[in-house]
């Protein structure tokens, strides 16, 4: 973004904290790097959010850096000197009341007209200049019990102490929130998370032990650790269901085509080409420069049942050419010859549906892996499968 250089400049001067934000296609999480801090002091915790922070500052290309960390405030607590304001037949509620009355204002009366339909409150209230006054409030004067005006200034005592800090919690354990965005040539985060780990590992070797974690909460809150959260949290539970789902959909493949041939080898030459759909899908990101994102990985899953259609077409066209009395040879040539042509049309029809969502900016990793994946492993099924089923026939001593 153009203008985050400038914004944040604004924000310097001002001493603000500005972030450029950004609807993230997914779920949404806090930011997309956020680094949670646990331990057994909270002070000590938040001592090690501002070194952190330090650190992701001195980062290149990591922006819009905050913390959960509060600036450091004052404020003035005004005790009533108990003795005194009673030597002086001062009660201490009245003090108490006219300091609300001062800060808050407070209706006193109301007025009422006869072209109003409810009555009008007649407020007691200090000018704004007045209420950041502390002189002038300690100024104010409280009526005694015998009628005399008396200063609160005579009767209280200023102290002057800082505000308490707000302690946030996380599955009931106190922590630090630490985070920021990654901006430059490399717009994923996870590369910028990545690099960060390797300075706090640093920070670690110079004597901060700091054990960092990834894909799980701290098991001892007695020693300060970090655990990285954020798009880096989603990224890694989408793409381990992802990867269980896709487990699960070869399993179930291997098992169909088992029930269909017979056979528990004949099904590991037939899923040979899964493994090349990478071939497309990962250069077709690289040439389109999008990331492989979660819609990548469903391209994925459903290219494994494409692929395997293609090849089931061509080795049961085989197996039909040989009980027709074909040699193995003219079988393998004949099949490939026959299929070629519906395979790449098929494939060619999947491909041309895929475009149509190629530029969403959410489902066009899907339409990625379908267009490439579709495009390498078609040609390479054609070539492959029949290479492979030959050798593994020949093999076994099966030519006729």
């Amino acid at each position: 973004l153009g203008v985050r250089a400038e914004l944040a400049a604004i924000g310097r001067e001002f001493g603000a904290s500005v972030k450029i934000a950004e609807v993230p296609p997914g779920p949404p999480v806090m930011s997309p790097i956020v680094a949670e801090i646990y331990g057994p002091d909270y002070e000590e915790q938040k001592l090690l959010g501002r070194r952190l922070e330090a650190i992701f500052r001195d980062t290149p290309d990591i922006v819009d850096i905050d913390t959960s960390v509060e600036a450091d405030a004052t404020r003035f607590i005004i005790e009533v000197d108990r003795q005194r304001a009673a030597l002086l037949g001062v009660p201490q509620q009245r003090v108490a009341g006219i300091l609300q009355m001062a800060l808050n204002g407070e209706d006193v009366t109301y007025v009422h007209q006869a072209r109003e339909r409810y009555p009008i409150p007649v407020r007691l209230d200090l000018p704004v200049s007045s209420k950041a006054d502390l002189d002038a409030l300690l100024a104010l004067e409280v009526r005694s019990q015998g009628g005399q005006r008396v200063p609160i200034s005579e009767i209280a005592n200023v102290r002057e102490v800082g505000w308490d800090d707000a302690v946030y919690h996380k599955d009931l354990l106190p922590v630090v929130f630490v985070t920021a965005d990654m901006a430059g040539r490399l717009d994923s985060p996870l590369y910028g998370m990545f690099e960060l780990s390797g300075k706090i590992e640093e920070l670690a070797d110079a004597g901060t032990p700091v054990e960092q974690r990834y894909i799980s909460q701290p098991e001892n809150p007695y020693y300060f650790s970090m655990k990285w959260d954020g798009e880096w949290q989603i990224t890694y539970e989408t793409f381990r269901d992802m990867g269980l789902a896709y487990s699960v959909g070869l399993i179930l493949i291997y098992l169909l085509v088992v029930a269909q041939f017979r056979s528990y080898l004949l099904p590991l030459i037939i899923m040979a080409t899964i493994p090349l759909s990478i071939i497309g899908v990962m250069p077709g990101h690289a040439i389109l420069g999008a990331s492989f994102t979660a819609t990548s990985m469903i391209g994925m899953i459903a290219l494994a049942g494409i692929i395997v259609r293609n090849s089931i077409l061509l080795v049961d066209f085989i197996l039909d050419q040989q009980r027709e009395g074909h040699a193995l040879e003219d079988a393998v040539i004949r099949a490939s010859a026959v299929r070629a042509k519906p395979i790449m049309l098929t494939a060619l029809a999947a491909m041309m549906g895929a475009f149509f969502i190629l530029d969403d900016p959410i489902f066009n990793g899907l339409a990625i892996s379908l267009i490439f994946g579709i495009l390498v492993s078609t040609v390479l099924t054609l070539i492959v499968i029949p290479i492979l089923f030959y050798s593994f026939r020949r093999q076994i001593g099966v030519a006729a």
